[in-house]
């Protein structure tokens, strides 16, 4: 039986994410696919640091393109409904403003402070979560009317996220393209007052800025969104991201005063190891049985360590070994340590 044009438009979207694109050709290329899918007056699309769910590459269609940094102020510093580390732990990860409020948008402070005078109404959401870590956050809106998200609008989306999630997380261990730039080695630092708003940046920072994925950017700076996002978020934290030479690089937060202080370096071993192992598509039992792996532990030692039997242990080992296209430890510890050294 021939397929249906939006069943054709799904299948589409969902073979895009299987070409290996990197996180700036799936901003451009999933949006307006998805579009034609699921109808909206615009769209948000995020990749995420898995550990803290801070951004760390963002686009957004207009018109909400000037109101990022709301969105974060919202996001991190306010209670709402549909917070995305909430539908990042929740059996579903899919939500409507409409549902979550009852049809009482006006309950949401996002709706009444940013998306209202916009002329935006119902928010579709979704936290992009696969192998046990959300990798990406969407938010579809629909104009401010009284219909709004339908139940097959968000079944659509959360058919599709897994697909989305999948893409995103493969970005984490694709090879860079070839003619990738170089990255900076010294640390940088900038500082942003309480309202965000950039005091001071090292000259250091200032190289780093080349190396941030080719995505939003905001105000006469320039700041990449991933900056921002530390800058909101909790203090202190941490958000990992490749840059464009396709080595990692780390964001640290910490208080100066009054001030936040944003500091920019090469990403450890230690910041990497826990999204790089989920980044292959590793359970959290199988990535506690690679790391120990890494630290030369034996199968008892593992016993010991873990609480779980030789046979279980082996069971985890073998399907390590699988994801990882190896077939010994030493074989996978070679790939560890290539995943953590990034391109030369």
């Amino acid at each position: 039986m021939e397929r249906s044009a939006a069943e054709r438009r799904v299948a589409d979207i969902e073979e895009r994410c299987r070409t290996g694109l990197d996180a700036t050709a799936l901003h451009h290329e999933i949006l307006p696919r998805l579009r034609r899918v699921v109808p909206t007056e615009a769209a948000f699309l995020a990749t995420v640091d898995p550990v803290t769910l801070l951004f760390t590459s963002a686009r957004a269609e207009e018109p909400l393109g000037g109101t990022t940094a709301a969105f974060l102020d919202n996001e991190f510093g306010r209670e709402d409904v549909n917070k995305f580390t909430a539908l990042a732990q929740a059996a579903d990860p899919v939500a409507s403003l409409d549902r979550a409020t009852g049809q009482d948008r006006a309950a949401s402070p996002r709706y009444r402070e940013i998306m209202a005078p916009l002329g935006l109404g119902d928010e579709l959401r979704a936290a992009l979560v696969s192998a046990g870590r959300c990798w990406g956050v969407l938010c579809l809106h629909r104009q401010d009317t009284a219909s709004g998200f339908t139940e097959r609008d968000i079944a659509l989306v959360r058919a599709l996220g897994p697909h989305l999630a999948r893409a995103l997380r493969a970005t984490a261990i694709t090879p860079p393209p070839p003619d990738a730039p170089s990255r900076p080695s010294a640390v940088g630092l900038m500082l942003f007052s309480r309202g965000r708003r950039l005091v001071s940046m090292s000259p250091e920072a200032e190289q780093w800025l080349a190396e941030f994925p080719d995505t939003e950017r905001h105000g006469p700076d320039r700041i990449p969104v991933a900056v921002l996002a530390a800058a909101a978020g909790p203090v202190p934290s941490t958000v990992r991201l490749r840059g464009r030479s396709g080595r990692w690089l780390a964001l640290h937060t910490t208080r100066a005063g009054e001030q936040t202080g944003v500091v920019i370096e090469p990403a450890r071993p230690a910041d990497l190891g826990p999204i790089l192992l989920s980044a292959r598509g590793l359970t959290p039992a199988q990535s506690r049985v690679a790391a120990l792996v890494a630290r030369g532990r034996s199968t008892r030692e593992m016993v010991d360590e873990l609480h779980i039997c030789a046979a279980t242990v082996q069971e985890h080992l073998t399907a390590v070994f699988d994801k990882f296209g190896v077939h010994s430890r030493r074989e996978l510890v070679a790939e560890l340590l290539a995943d953590l050294a990034g391109p030369p």
